[in-house]
């Protein structure tokens, strides 16, 4: 992206609530429950979050795919059912765990900190979960950011102290905020107002003036950011903790029809073959079928995005979701949850036998060029900058953050020349830290940097 939001209490978790909830859902109940008349179809109700972008393994375009609806005929061409495949799509992970709590939902994909509250819900109500995958990943946590307005006076995490901030609680924004803060030596309990609001909501109070920055999780920074509605106060990966989204499943639905689950694996990985095989054709059909701009699904999603897919259990993912459940505890958002009881790495194995990719590489500057399918890579900012200063029409270029490697749009990024070399930072903050230790170097505006270009 706490990341994507979760099963909060009660009064909370009502609020947060989408409308859409409260239509019948007689044709989307999960598992056999929602089955037709015909006792030989089985529907199996699929959760997602189609504008969290670095869940699309196990969403918005593992439906456009059709992967999981395929694996799930060869099953049936094997045992004789029919399988029917229902796609529910929410803003935060919130209602996702509330359906899968009341067993309407089979499968659902969420971040970190919602899903040790999925754990800790389906524990209380009997409706046990099990983490099963992971969709995409930052192993520095550059996946949240806190943006503010443009022009706004605010340059540090110490500038929002007696401020407004927006977050959607128990999210990994929200996560990443508190952490954030608490670095900061501010108590985000008493030093700062924080305000629980859906993502779109709070980016339009943002936009309003009425909350003084904003804490989300992917794609919201990078979207407001591409449309010049916001600009980074904080990178995320500057907490050095990994965060990321993971697919949640029914304990009692999985062992009922491993197939299913075991299908749905399948589809997951080939899913993300794509993904990471054509990541441009990726990130236009994502696009097409959430309408964020394909600049922004590709800054995430890209090859040199700043999430990784891969649906590996990773023990370093696993170790930071442990690291996650004494804040969620102080939050009053649960009492306890079993991490080792939660993670199932078993039916992943079954599925997938050789389910881990190579580890991420550095990301580097990255160039698309308006009508081009594919992006140049580039070995420095430098060669970034005379790249897009001889092209024709620059689509996006994206930099990496010269000290936590987050991506992000070259002309949002602060530009530092130093010496002769070009150095790009997410923040301002970033920037002139390194400034102040580097005697001679100096912010330059991006197309001041386009013109030194050579």
């Amino acid at each position: 992206m706490f990341r994507g939001s979760l099963s909060v209490p009660a009064r909370a978790l009502r609020l947060a609530l989408p409308s859409a909830l409260l239509l019948p859902l007689a044709t989307a109940c999960g598992g056999d429950a929602g089955a037709s008349s015909d006792a030989r179809t089985v529907t199996v109700t699929v959760g997602y979050q189609s504008k969290t972008i670095n869940t699309v393994t196990a969403g918005t375009l593992l439906r456009s795919l059709g992967y999981f609806e395929e694996e799930l005929a060869a099953r049936g061409r094997k045992d004789g059912v029919g399988y029917r495949v229902v796609w529910q799509d929410y803003a935060t992970g919130a209602p996702i765990t509330a359906q899968m709590t009341a067993g309407k939902i089979d499968i659902g994909s969420m971040g970190d900190f919602p899903l040790l509250i999925n754990a800790a819900r389906g524990k209380q109500l009997k409706e046990p979960t099990r983490l099963v995958s992971v969709t995409g990943y930052n192993l520095r946590g550059g996946l949240n950011t806190v943006v503010t307005a443009p022009g706004s006076p605010l340059r540090s995490l110490a500038d929002l102290k007696g401020r407004k901030v927006s977050a959607s609680v128990g999210s990994a924004a929200d996560g990443t905020l508190v952490r954030a803060l608490r670095r900061a030596g501010i108590d985000p309990g008493k030093d700062v107002h924080k305000v629980n609001q859906q993502p779109s909501v709070g980016a339009s109070a943002l936009a309003a003036g009425s909350v003084d920055a904003l804490s989300q999780f992917v794609a919201w920074p990078g979207l407001l950011a591409f449309q010049g509605k916001a600009t980074a106060l904080y990178d995320g990966a500057e907490l050095d903790l990994p965060t990321f989204h993971g697919v949640t499943v029914r304990a009692e639905f999985a062992q009922r029809r491993p197939a299913v689950l075991d299908a749905f694996l399948r589809a997951q990985r080939r899913a993300t073959d794509h993904l990471r095989e054509q990541p441009v054709a990726a990130a236009e059909s994502v696009a097409k079928d959430t309408g964020l701009p394909a600049e922004v699904v590709y800054l995430y999603n890209g090859a040199q995005g700043i999430a990784t897919f891969d649906p590996a259990l990773r023990p370093e993912l696993i170790a930071a979701l442990k690291e996650d459940v004494p804040v969620l505890k102080e939050a009053g958002l649960v009492t306890d949850v079993d991490v080792d009881a939660f993670v199932d790495p078993a039916p992943l194995r079954r599925a997938v036998p050789d389910p881990a990719y190579r580890e991420a590489t550095v990301p580097k500057p990255e160039l698309w060029i308006a009508g081009q399918t594919s992006t140049r890579t580039f070995d420095s900012p430098a060669a970034l900058l005379k790249a897009v200063k001889g092209a024709a029409s620059v689509r996006a270029a994206y930099v990496p953050d010269a000290v936590t490697g987050t991506l992000w749009f070259a002309d949002r990024a602060v530009w530092v020349a130093d010496g002769g070399s070009w150095r790009a930072f997410v923040t301002r903050s970033a920037a002139e830290r390194y400034v102040a230790g580097h005697s001679g170097a100096r912010i330059v505006a991006y197309a001041e940097a386009v013109r030194l270009a050579s």
